[in-house]
C-alpha cells in the first residue's frame, strides 16, 4: 500500500520521527514557552509559524545538496554549532533576567519573525532533523521530487503544531505568573523563576548542542 510515491512502512517511519522530533523539549519550543507565558500567546504566534518556516527553508536547501556541504566541510558546521551555542546563551541571559511581565516586553524578549526563522539555521537539532529525513527519505530516490512534496508539508504541520501546543501551555501559565500572590509567592517572584528555569532549558540544551 502506498501514499503516494512513498510506501506506507516509510510514511509511518517519518510520523515517529517528526512525532519524536517535535515534541520533545528543544530550544524552539523551550522559546514559544516562554514568550507565550512572558508575552502572551498573540505575541508568540510569529514566533510559532517562524519555526516551520525557517526549518522548511533549510529542509529545501538541505535536499538541494547544502546539507551534503555542510557535513563535508567540519569547519562550517562547527561555525553552525558554535553560533547557535551563542545565541541560545544570549538568549537565555535575556530570559533569566526579566523579572516582571513589563520587563520582560522592556527587555525586548520577544523574539522577532525573521530571529525564529534565523534561528533555524543556528539549531544543530534543526540540522540533524533535515539531514536525516533527507539521507532516510529522498537522498538517491528516482522519485525524491514527489518524496519532497510528502515529507515538507508533514514536517511543517509537525513543527507548527508542536510549538503551537507548547506556546497553548506557556499562555495557559501567564495566567497564574500574572495572578495575585499564592501561598505567599508574589507574581514577580514566580515569573523570575520561571524565566529562570526557562534559561536553565536554553543552556542545557546549549551544552547539549556542544558535545554533538
Amino acid at each position: 500500500m502506498q501514499a503516494a510515491a512513498m510506501p506506507m512502512s516509510e510514511l509511518t517511519a517519518l510520523l515517529v520521527l517528526a512525532t519524536a522530533t517535535s515534541f520533545t523539549p528543544g530550544p524552539n519550543t523551550t522559546l514559544s514557552t516562554a514568550l507565550a507565558a512572558n508575552l502572551g500567546l498573540r505575541r508568540a504566534m510569529r514566533f510559532v509559524v517562524a519555526v516551520p518556516v525557517g526549518w522548511g527553508l533549510l529542509f529545501s536547501l538541505c535536499a538541494g545538496g547544502l546539507g551534503a556541504l555542510v557535513v563535508a566541510v567540519p569547519l562550517l558546521n562547527t561555525a553552525i554549532q558554535f553560533a547557535g551555542i551563542a545565541y541560545l546563551l544570549w538568549l537565555a541571559t535575556k530570559l533569566a533576567r526579566s523579572g516582571a511581565l513589563v520587563q520582560a516586553d522592556a527587555a525586548r524578549l520577544n523574539v522577532t519573525f525573521w530571529q525564529g526563522v534565523a534561528l533555524q539555521f543556528l539549531n544543530i537539532k534543526a540540522w540533524m532533523l533535515a539531514l536525516t529525513v533527507v539521507a532516510g527519505w529522498l537522498a538517491g530516490r528516482e522519485d525524491a521530487l514527489a518524496r519532497f512534496a510528502i515529507t515538507l508539508p508533514l514536517m511543517l504541520v509537525f513543527g507548527f503544531f508542536s510549538n503551537l501546543l507548547y506556546a497553548s501551555i506557556g499562555s495557559l501559565l501567564r495566567d497564574w505568573l500574572s495572578g495575585p500572590v499564592v501561598a505567599g509567592v508574589a507574581t514577580a517572584l514566580r515569573l523570575r523563576w520561571f524565566n529562570r528555569c526557562m534559561a536553565l532549558v536554553l543552556v542545557v540544551t546549549a551544552a547539549w548542542m556542544a558535545t554533538l
